[in-house]
């Protein structure tokens, strides 16, 4: 029973690699979007938990993934001002087309008090002084970027980078925050400030605190404002949804067509099966065997495709590719079901072919 399975594969090589495919396609589609997503989402948790700051003082409405700067860094001294309040650092973030890939990001700060409240260190270089200077963390200095080389941010202006920092925190580059308000021509301005609270304060009652001296803003505990990337971008739940669908129906679309081309080559096939005493539930289980086997190729191919695509775009982007169990197996089943589910119709046509009609077939 399983020689004939191979057999058929075998004996039709380029349509069973294109099935193959095929239903490769639809389990790529579900890993790598969802790969994406989730190793963004774990690599903006893992930069966000580098900011030592307890609380995030903004203007209502503002948001961090938004270009906005339009908080007045005059609260700076009034929020130092504040019972519990050890410093805050204004800060600007950025984003900004990155070529053919997409958004990127980079900060305005002012260095040294920004990496004294982070706790992070220069690991090579010096901090940035000049308006078209920038340092960068490791990961991003590891894309042909050292100490001395140019970037390109905005589209296509040049910086030189002058310092590498550890661990990485935030954006991946960081300029002087007076470049970043000449630049956006926000003079005075900021997106939002970092407030570190002194040891031993609570943080809930000095951000309390900070709302009832400054009110009218935007008052967060840090925990609470880098959500999942998944929680913060409305809608990318449904769209995961769909793409599943749509991968289920590629899926299945692929094997229905090559099965039901199958069925249509081995139509004087199934007859004399038939003929030989087949029954339909002999023949409807050889098809959805063979429909099957090559689901599985399909699974193994696309799992391969997945993960080479996610090597290659983390390597020309820096973005991350995080294989997800939980998503594995949802590939899995879709592409196993769509590829069984494909396969019935054209199963149980052949099924209720007459032996007669099927041998006279040419």
């Amino acid at each position: 029973m399983d020689n004939l399975v191979i057999s058929n594969i075998r004996q039709r090589p380029l349509r069973s690699a294109i099935s193959v495919l095929g239903v490769a396609l639809g389990v790529a589609l579900v890993m790598l979007f969802t790969g994406l997503s989730r190793g963004m989402s774990d690599d903006l948790q893992r930069r966000s938990s580098n900011v030592r700051a307890e609380i995030i003082f903004t203007r209502p409405g503002s948001a961090i993934t938004s270009t906005t700067a339009n908080l007045s860094t005059k609260y700076v001294d009034l929020l130092k001002q504040v019972d519990g309040v050890e410093t805050a650092v204004p800060v600007i973030r950025h984003f900004y087309a990155s070529g053919i890939w997409g958004v990127d990001q980079v900060e305005g700060v002012d260095w040294d008090s920004f990496a004294q409240m982070s706790n992070i260190r220069l690991v090579q270089g010096r901090g940035p002084k000049a308006p078209d200077e920038i340092v960068i963390d490791e990961t991003k200095a590891s894309r042909s970027h050292p100490v001395g080389s140019s970037v390109k941010l905005f589209g296509e202006k040049q910086f030189k980078v002058v310092g590498i920092y550890a661990p990485e925190s935030g954006a991946r580059a960081k300029m002087t925050l007076e470049a970043m308000q000449n630049f956006l021509e926000a003079p005075g301005k900021c997106s939002y400030i970092l407030v570190k609270i002194k040891s031993g304060a609570d943080q809930v009652a000095v951000a309390k605190l900070v709302n009832e001296k400054l009110p009218g803003n935007k008052v967060q505990l840090t925990g609470d404002f880098f959500p999942s990337v998944e929680n913060s971008i409305p809608g990318l739940a449904v769209f995961m949804r769909i793409l599943v669908v749509l991968a289920a129906i590629v899926s299945a679309l692929v094997v229905m067509l090559a099965m039901h081309t199958t069925i249509t080559e081995r139509t004087r096939e199934i007859g004399i099966l038939k003929a030989m005493g087949a029954s339909r539930r002999y023949i409807i289980s050889e098809i959805e065997r063979e429909a099957l086997a090559i689901s599985f190729m399909g699974l193994l191919v696309g799992f391969a495709l997945s993960a080479l695509a996610g090597f290659g775009i983390h390597k020309a982007t820096g973005l991350i590719f995080q294989f997800g169990g939980w998503w594995a197996l949802t590939a899995a089943v879709i592409g196993l079901a769509g590829g069984a589910l494909g396969a019935f119709y054209p199963a149980a046509r052949a099924a209720n072919l007459d032996p007669v009609t099927a041998l006279a077939y040419e």
